[in-house]
Formats: C-alpha cells, structure tokens, sequence
C-alpha cells in the first residue's frame, strides 16, 4: 500500500474529515445509501450493527458539523484473513464529483493494512454500475496491483429473476 497509516487520521479534502464509523453514524448511512438510488439498501438496523460490529473496516468522511456524507463499509473475509471485502460505498449527492470515494477507498485500506496485513480487496459490482467499476479499476491502477474479473453470482440465482450477475473484482495482491 502507497498511504501511510497516518494518512488515515489526517486525510482531508475541503472540510471533509475520514474516521471511523459510530454507532450513531447508521442512520446517516443508511440513508446516503437510500438516496444513492443504486445500491441494495439494507434495513436501518443492519447499518447500526455495522457502524458497532465492522467499525474496523469501515470508514466515513464527516462534513464541518461532524456529519456523516460518505462512507465505505467492508469486512475481513473469514477464510481470507488478509483479504478485505467493500461492501458498499456511497457519497451524498452534495459531495458527490470530488473524488471522496477514492479517498476512503484509499484511507480504509491503508488502514486496514497497517492494523493486520492486507493482501488483497474484494468487491462485487453489477455489470451496469459504471461509477463503481472505475472506482475500483482506479484504485488498482493507482497502487499498481493486478486487477481480474469473475462472475461470482450469477443473476439467476437471486431469487427475484431480474437482479444482473454480480461480478466480482479480485484487486492484488499488494
């Protein structure tokens, strides 16, 4: 990884600060992830348990008031240790266009590196989600490391018939 563990406490942009996530931080994303219009929207309640449970591998960028305006939420793959998966990232539409998704992206998994060892990022995107496939072919890019893609769901198997195939991107190893 390129970012200092340090860069993670003081990474700025404008009057954006990047923290952790607080239990009181899941009503805030959850509704950044209602309003993204794109993203599955989970219950508000599996937001708050992920801001208590994922706060390790979690991260949010905060406004001048404190306030949560974007977040990237992910999870350490169990069979992977060293294997970070993004669950979900999404930046409120009056933040939207100044690079902070990339931002966290970089902040978290630099984070996440110096705390335990990071070999590689996971993530599952749809096939129509452009923005998301080039934030994640960005990142790999800008650390320099391989990027492959695979089916991992495909979209017959969700049990609403019409949901597209999630394709996995498989970024590393660092």
């Amino acid at each position: 990884m390129t970012a200092a563990p340090a860069d993670f406490a003081s990474a700025r942009s404008e009057f954006i600060r990047i923290d952790a996530p607080r239990v009181e931080d899941g009503a805030s994303i959850w509704r950044i992830a209602r309003d993204s219009e794109v993203l599955d929207l989970n219950s508000s309640y599996s937001y708050l348990l992920w801001c208590r449970d994922f706060a390790a591998t979690s991260v949010v960028a905060r406004d001048e008031n404190g306030d949560a305006v974007a977040f990237v939420t992910g999870y350490i793959r169990p069979d992977r240790p060293e294997t970070l998966v993004v669950w979900q990232v999404a930046v409120d539409k009056a933040h939207r266009g100044k690079g902070l998704a990339a931002t966290l992206l970089d902040a978290l998994t630099a984070r996440v590196a110096a705390d335990q060892g990071l070999a590689g990022v996971e993530t599952t995107i749809t096939p129509d989600n452009t923005a998301s496939d080039r934030l994640f072919t960005s990142f790999a890019q800008r650390h320099d490391v391989p990027l492959e893609r695979e089916v991992l769901f495909d979209g017959s198997l969700f049990p609403e018939g019409t949901h597209l195939p999630e394709v996995l991107y498989r970024i590393g190893p660092f």
